[in-house]
């Protein structure tokens, strides 16, 4: 089977959260991506809360890498919202070779969003479970947040997010 290499950067971090949108996902490892920015600040065409995005000048961005095969290709596209907000750039990155991710389009962009709790967490997760330096770790801990207003919504996620805790 053909595979791709997908770099994430926000709420896909943690492999079992990328595992549960294309089951066949492979954590390679992680890389660094120096002189970009990542922030909550890509309005989500679905609640309108701020979603992570990347973006060039900034201290870097830590990204988990994560072979997928090629046939799950665009079901990880659907999820994260290819073209309808998000663009896919290719990284040509010195250890793993080409990864493909996705940044906001720029009619996507909000700094004024804050994201939802559970998509925080799952960043949070993420970020710990690739063991990424504290202080940058950090900088995602001190973003305030908002409380999903779909109730249902957040407590599928919720529950989710305490699968992931529980199998660490």
């Amino acid at each position: 089977m053909s595979k791709y290499r997908y770099a994430a950067y926000g709420s896909n971090l943690h492999p079992l959260r990328l595992a549960k949108r294309v089951p066949s996902a492979t954590h390679l490892g992680t890389s660094f991506l120096p002189s970009w920015n990542v922030s909550f600040c890509k309005r989500s065409y679905k609640d309108g809360t701020g979603k992570c995005t990347i973006a060039r000048g900034g201290p870097g961005v830590f990204m988990a890498i994560f072979d997928i095969d090629c046939s799950e290709r665009q079901d990880l596209d659907l999820c994260e919202g290819l073209g309808i907000g998000y663009n896919e750039l290719t990284i040509d990155d010195p250890k793993f070779g080409k990864v493909v991710t996705y940044v906001a389009d720029a009619g996507s962009i909000d700094v004024s969003l804050l994201p939802v709790d559970w998509y925080k967490e799952y960043v949070l997760l993420g970020c710990e479970y690739n063991r990424f330096p504290r202080d940058y770790v950090e900088r995602f801990r001190a973003v305030p947040s908002c409380v999903d207003s779909d109730e249902m919504r957040s407590q599928a996620e919720w529950r989710v997010i305490e699968e992931i805790r529980n199998s660490t």
